[in-house]
């Protein structure tokens, strides 16, 4: 109930700053994302609108819109936004690994590889889009690629079991039954669901 009730304080904050310097595009922004968490969601579109309309470069508040979108499954919404994300702050990871992700939704995987490059170049940390971007080269065929870019993400953050199922997948592919053994249990372990059909495959390999 406490955070309940600090969630409601700070919207409540929120709207008087808001009340107070109408103009202000941050307290719109941080209004909108509160909404968002209360699952508010078209009282949030409307304040996110807002947000970027008192301020044209707040990046985050496009990528919050673009999400939006993507909850819809508006997937062309989610890219327009995103696009304007980057155009406003070009080196802005979170705007190229969404555009990155899209595009690998629309079958687009030469573009989403470009746009999930840029964003673990401009974030080195970014794990979401480092694995968003070994499944983009396991699509392509690059199984090698797709094994570095796993294992780059398990350096970073060893129990990130996401990466332990891409990397069962690709060993599978690459046809390095021990190692995809191990990754599939690593996932497993985890409480990963792994797809029952590369399970069965695996199992055949024990």
């Amino acid at each position: 109930m406490e955070k309940a009730k600090d969630v409601e304080e700070y919207i409540a904050r929120q709207r008087a700053a808001i009340a107070g310097n109408p103009d202000c595009g941050t307290s719109h922004y941080n209004l909108g994302v509160a909404l968002i968490g209360r699952q508010n969601y078209d009282e949030a579109e409307q304040v996110l609108k807002q947000a970027v309309d008192c301020s044209p470069n707040l990046a985050e508040a496009y990528v919050q819109l673009g999400g939006l979108c993507l909850r819809k499954g508006d997937l062309d919404g989610c890219l327009a936004y995103n696009l304007q994300s980057i155009r406003v702050r070009a080196a802005f990871a979170e705007g190229h690994g969404n555009i990155g992700f899209v595009y690998l939704q629309k079958g687009e995987i030469d573009k989403a590889i470009d746009s999930l490059e840029k964003a673990t170049k401009y974030n080195t940390k970014f794990l979401q889009a480092f694995a968003t971007l070994a499944n983009a080269y396991l699509m392509k065929g690059d199984i090698e690629k797709c094994i570095d870019t796993n294992l780059h993400v398990l350096n970073i953050e060893p129990n990130f079991a996401i990466a332990h199922n891409n990397l069962a997948i690709a060993y599978l592919e690459a046809e390095n039954f021990n190692m995809a053994v191990q990754h599939c249990d690593k996932a497993v372990e985890m409480g990963y669901e792994v797809a029952p059909e590369i399970i069965e495959e695996i199992n055949k390999h024990r």
